[in-house]
């Protein structure tokens, strides 16, 4: 069973349609401009680092692929950090779960402990429209030997409209055995898309979320505002979660001292399965924009993110607002 999935996972992995960097470094630019960097191949530790790190964290500094960094602002400053001397698993923008089960095992695919994600071929890269749209593959790995999970990436980094640019960013586990669960850091703490930011001059960080009801779909949003380093200006970076993922909307985790913050999966408390069969997706929309949008801006960036199409699924029925 097992080696036919792993068939039809290696068939349905992304063509590329120009050669990968060597350093796997590939740039989604949005109307020529650079949006993010995803890193499609292993990033090693910077020369010197890990002699920076306490000894007790050096078991976390761990060659990682399969995220974005930098994410840039509209100036071009890196919104995001890599290799921090304090974290050294934290990783731009990244999906990853503390508490990786499989059956009686438990590893750690935030922190990168036995379980990681490796690339499946090379990623995709074409330009539809102006945008960047990027697709790419990935296999969880226990002890970077057995395959337990299929993770598919699908990133979109749009033109920039009144200043504003968007990456949206959709992704898709699929187990390949049984027993699969995901749970945050004690099922109550981080994990799910995690945000490791770069340091940021009068970081404000807040959230904003509506549930769903018979009535109309909700809205969640998480936002980062502040002055990075290389911005001219005071810049927002929110993460608007659509509606239609499993537990919405997700609980806000900060740790402002890093910085950091995400909206966090699977709700506090549980652990979600992954089922043979049956696929996870979740998507969210990156927004970049200059100065801080007021949150009638933000409720209407959350409507039109709802009313987009899933790359994975079919859209749900329209639901009235």
């Amino acid at each position: 069973m097992l080696t036919q999935l792993l068939l039809l996972v290696l068939a349905a992995a992304p063509k590329p349609q120009e050669p990968v960097p060597a350093d796997g470094a590939v740039t989604l630019r949005a109307a020529g401009q650079p949006a993010a960097v995803y890193r499609a191949r292993a990033v090693g530790l910077p020369p010197g680092f890990l002699d920076q790190v306490a000894e007790g964290n050096r078991r976390y500094a761990v060659a990682r692929s399969g995220y974005l960094h930098p994410l840039h602002g509209p100036d071009g400053e890196a919104l995001t950090a890599d290799w921090s001397i304090d974290h050294p698993h934290h990783r731009g923008v990244y999906w990853a779960w503390p508490e990786v089960q499989w059956g009686e095992r438990t590893g750690d695919l935030h922190a990168l402990q036995e379980v990681f994600a490796r690339p499946v071929g090379e990623p995709s890269l074409r330009t539809v429209d102006g945008a960047a749209v990027l697709t790419a593959m990935n296999l969880w790995l226990w002890h970077d030997d057995e395959p337990l999970v299929c993770e598919r990436v699908h990133v979109t980094a749009r033109p920039a409209a009144d200043g504003a640019r968007t990456v949206d960013l959709a992704l898709s586990f699929q187990a390949l055995v049984p027993g699969i669960t995901l749970a945050r850091r004690r099922t109550d703490l981080y994990g799910g898309l995690n945000v490791r930011l770069a340091p940021v001059a009068g970081l404000a960080l807040d959230h904003h979320s509506e549930p769903n009801t018979a009535e109309r779909q909700g809205r969640a949003w998480s936002r980062a505002s502040g002055t990075w380093a290389g911005g001219r200006r005071v810049a927002t970076f929110a993460i608007l979660e659509h509606p239609t993922n499993p537990g919405f909307p997700g609980d806000f985790v900060t740790y402002p001292e890093l910085p950091w913050f995400q909206p966090a999966f699977p709700p506090a408390g549980t652990r979600h399965p992954l089922l043979l069969g049956e696929r996870l997706v979740l998507r969210y929309r990156l927004l970049i924009a200059p100065g801080k949008p007021d949150e009638k801006q933000l409720a209407a960036r959350c409507d039109e993110f709802a009313a987009t199409l899933s790359p994975f699924l079919e859209a749900p029925p329209a639901q009235k607002r």
